[in-house]
């Protein structure tokens, strides 16, 4: 007992072994594995088919916990036609798409798109198979296609003189692989699904319940060492100097790396300036790095800071900003008095009923994943092996092979679970690292960084801030609104999502923006956009239904009028949510709507805020409309992912900037959701309008989520939370 070494994943395996208890486990080999076990036949490069008739899918997407290894199956499955329990799921090969056009369209996994964009091809896949089983069938049997039927795994004729003839697909799948369709089939319309439309239990949890999940960190391969890395803690800043004399004799250290930046301001997937340290294990390679000698060039941004943002963005939204357009280069559509933009201010100053808000703010704030950012990486002249926190398999396998100046063909990038993602899977150089440094030590390396370097080097959420003006007509909706935004200079989309193009129906509308300086690289959050905007938008709204006298549901509910998906969404709520802005002194009903990925969201929360000021969401009502569902139980359980998610950082995040550098880099002063934290109660709707278009389901709900609560916050108190984390609020 004194030599085990007890982790949480042995524990979990120990415990669910057969000695220990219930042994639950499913083996998800490579396609190469399963191509080769019980001599599977490839139909095409989305599965095989083995003679037990077990099917392997290929999964082209990334698993984060958003469940993209049981969509994707889950949809070929649909086509194909294949009892649900002979269902395997497979890592797709990044070096066989990235050297084949493309094979699987794309490995990218983010924006919700996972089945609201892929679902055509994905179930494509199935039906294709389907179909050349069926000509396979009938080609042995004799018998014209039309007559064999693909069912449940199984190919079955009526043959004028041997009867009933049945065969499973396994029988047929290496005939099938050889035949050519002269028309692929067409999938299958929504009503005619078995498979899709129904709760499916996810594949990835009993191998995230019983410890055999692999992800990045678990990977060990012979003779690796351990890295630990620092880029310029200024983002943007290089290195100037270290002094490797200084550690070179502290146990373990074996060498020390310069990471070189080609760039003069590197983009989030590039390498940026730092040192790594190489060491026999990870600890050791840390606390060489943490007492070296390192001089630093810091650039411009260490004149930067929260304070001076703030200042500056106080200053910009205090006059005039740019004009926008939203994507469709109208954002004045709804003009329909004939005033020009400019005429939009002269409404306002010209209205009896003025109403002019305060500034709300959103600050950085982080990806902070379960997962710290780890990368393996064995590079040898022949060949180069890597095993990274990636959102996009591809992507990342051609950054390896860029940042080795290599061909493709010969780079292999091994898929595994990612423990959170959040968009922070795509924003990395851990893989460019790792890569480097195996290259210069000529030895498999694995490179971990540390809290503190994740939170420090990763790519932010970036701050916004935003205000209005309106003027309200006689009914006391508005007749006018001016809306100012000041964001970041690098995606000013992400800080206008919603507020251009949303689809409150005034009649005379301006959008202005302004940016602030920024030096912190910024980079896709969940819901990226939405989740800032969304507090600030959803908020204005309830204060000019407040100001016109309109109870704010149902200011909701007339100023989307003929917006059908709003309009289930708006209705649901009415209906479901007993909706009241009445509960008396320290409990508060609020809500908010907001659209991303191609959804519309709402969110109901129920909270209570104590004498001392403490909040207690007691409730959160969630109102989805996406088009369509495949998995109602993943939709359920990504509602409140996404929500918890959302509110972990809208609750007690904030990233803190000083001279330049992130301050509070760990969980000691970047504080997350805890348990005691989490609502009691969480109530998802799913209200589809089933009508020709789809939406995401990752992410929807993390939008709303906050201004609801905030809405709430001010019928429990009377104060209104114009700025996160709600944490810090005086009530």
């Amino acid at each position: 007992m004194n030599h085990m070494n007890l982790t949480r994943r042995s524990f979990m395996k120990i415990t669910t072994s057969a000695a220990g208890g219930l042994a639950v486990g499913i083996h998800f080999p490579s396609m190469a594995e399963a191509s080769v076990e019980g001599a599977a036949a490839e139909i095409n490069a989305w599965l095989t088919i083995d003679p037990n008739n077990i099917v392997s899918i290929v999964t082209p997407q990334t698993e984060m916990g958003q469940g993209a290894f049981t969509a994707v199956p889950m949809m070929v499955a649909e086509e194909l036609d294949i009892p649900w329990e002979n269902v395997r799921h497979v890592y797709a090969s990044a070096n066989r798409h990235v050297n084949n056009d493309n094979l699987y369209t794309t490995t990218s996994t983010g924006g919700s798109t996972t089945v609201s964009r892929r679902h055509p091809y994905m179930m494509q896949a199935g039906a294709s198979a389907r179909e050349r089983l069926r000509v396979a069938a009938a080609n042995r049997w004799q018998v014209p296609v039309d007559k064999v039927t693909a069912k449940q795994g199984w190919l079955t004729t009526e043959h004028e003189e041997q009867g009933t003839l049945q065969g499973s697909y396994g029988e047929f799948a290496a005939e099938a692989a050889a035949v050519t369709l002269d028309e692929e089939p067409a999938i299958k319309a929504y009503g005619d699904w078995w498979l899709l439309g129904r709760d499916v239990p996810r594949l990835d949890v009993p191998l995230k319940t019983n410890g055999t999940a692999t992800y990045p960190i678990d990977v060990s391969v012979p003779g690796m060492v351990h890295a630990a890395a620092m880029a310029c803690p200024v983002p943007e800043g290089r290195l100037v100097s270290y002094d490797f004399e200084a550690v070179k004799d502290m146990p373990g250290v074996i060498a020390a790396v310069e990471l070189e930046q080609v760039k003069d301001v590197p983009a989030f997937t590039d390498l940026r300036s730092g040192v790594a340290i190489v060491a026999d294990s990870w600890y050791q390679a840390q606390n060489a790095l943490a007492v070296m000698p390192v001089v630093w060039d810091y650039g411009r941004g260490a004149s930067i800071s929260t304070e001076s943002q703030m200042a500056e963005a106080m200053q910009l939204i205090s006059q005039p900003g740019a004009l926008v357009l939203n994507e469709d280069g109208n954002v004045g559509r709804r003009l329909d008095r004939g005033v020009n933009h400019d005429a939009v201010h002269g409404i306002i100053e010209a209205s009896a009923s003025q109403v002019t808000g305060e500034v709300y703010y959103r600050p950085f704030e982080t990806h902070a994943t379960m997962m710290p950012p780890c990368a393996v990486a064995d590079v040898k002249d022949d060949r180069v092996d890597v095993w990274t926190f990636t959102q996009d398999i591809a992507r990342s396998l051609n950054e390896v092979a860029d940042q080795l100046g290599r061909g493709t063909e010969n780079v292999f990038l091994h898929q595994t679970y990612l423990g959170g993602g959040f968009g922070g899977g795509y924003n990395m150089d851990v893989h460019r690292q790792a890569a480097a440094i195996s290259a210069a030590v000529g030895r498999p390396v694995k490179v971990v960084r540390s809290r503190e370097e994740d939170i420090a080097q990763d790519s932010q959420r970036p701050p916004v801030w935003g205000t209005y003006k309106a003027a309200l007509g006689e009914d006391g909706l508005p007749e006018a609104l001016v809306t100012h935004f000041v964001g970041d200079e690098k995606f000013p989309a992400f800080s206008q999502r919603g507020v251009a193009n949303m689809p409150y129906l005034v009649p005379n509308r301006r959008h202005e923006y302004s940016v602030v300086q920024n030096h912190i690289p910024i980079g896709y959050h969940r819901a990226p956009g939405a989740n800032s905007t969304g507090f600030i938008v959803e908020q204005m709204v309830d204060e000019l239904a407040q100001a016109g006298g309109w109870d704010p549901l149902e200011w909701r509910i007339k100023m989307t009028e003929g917006n059908e998906p709003w309009q289930r969404v708006l209705l649901a709520m009415k209906e479901k949510s007993g909706w009241t802005t009445d509960m008396g002194r320290g409990e508060g009903m609020g809500l908010a709507v907001v659209a991303s990925h191609g959804t519309v969201a709402g969110c109901v929360a129920t909270v209570a805020v104590s004498r001392r000021g403490q909040i207690f969401i007691d409730k959160l009502d969630f109102y989805i409309n996406s088009g369509y569902v495949i998995n109602p139980l993943a939709a359920r359980e990504q509602a409140e992912s996404s929500a918890i998610w959302e509110m972990s950082h809208a609750m007690f995040g904030g990233l803190v900037i000083r001279d330049g550098r992130i301050v509070n880099t760990n969980f000691d002063s970047y504080q997350m959701m805890k348990m005691a934290d989490t609502p009691p109660e969480i109530v998802v709707h799913l209200e589809m309008s089933e009508d020709q278009w789809w939406g995401g389901l990752g992410e929807p709900t993390g939008p709303p989520t906050p201004p609801a609560v905030a809405n709430a916050i001010f019928y429990a108190t009377g104060t209104r939370v114009r700025s996160t984390p709600l944490a810090n609020a005086e009530l």
